[in-house]
């Protein structure tokens, strides 16, 4: 397995496969309607602007087996060290250290690019995803109970977060 960037023209299908499964079969994604190529065009564009990276972990025959992600926890100003990240992976390669890989790639990134603090907003119930956080060191911040619905229940929202030792020299403004 191997890390590389993704683009909008290689890899948005099989991104969008991997989102709409997530979408149909967890609470990994809390939306209800599968996304289209409008939507993976408008979500690339918004990586590419924002300088925020997509990565994807490939077998050695070079299929996706996962993407990562991050991109602004918050739009105001004050939150511009702080971003809010997502780790996704193919249901048949789950549990092969695909999300370890994307994750541990992810922390380099935010670290080279200045960034302070790593959110991870997680449903309470994806005990996979959170032990993986923990692993690295990301620690729960906090829940919001019934913060969603689907498939006919409540459901809560897990925050975990990782402080870096970046920025160097942090400024206002």
């Amino acid at each position: 397995m191997h890390i590389a960037h993704c683009t909008y023209e290689t890899h948005a299908d099989t991104i969008l496969a991997i989102f709409n499964e997530a979408i149909a079969h967890s609470t990994a994604l809390y939306e209800y309607a599968p996304l289209n190529t409008a939507y993976m065009r408008s979500w690339f564009d918004s990586k590419v602007a924002g300088l925020y990276p997509v990565i994807g972990a490939f077998s050695a025959t070079g299929t996706l087996l996962g993407f990562a992600s991050y991109g602004p926890f918050r739009t105001r100003p004050a939150f511009k060290y702080s971003i809010e990240h997502s780790v996704y992976v193919e249901k048949t390669a789950r549990g092969k250290g695909v999300g370890r890989a994307l994750l541990e790639q992810l922390i380099v990134y935010a670290r080279e690019q200045q960034y302070h603090l790593m959110i991870g907003c997680i449903d309470a119930d994806n005990t996979a995803s959170i032990a993986l956080h923990q692993r690295f060191g990301f620690f729960h911040t906090g829940t919001i109970k019934q913060a969603g619905f689907k498939f006919g229940r409540w459901l809560d929202l897990a925050f975990y977060q990782l402080t870096l030792d970046t920025p160097v020299q942090p400024v206002d403004g």
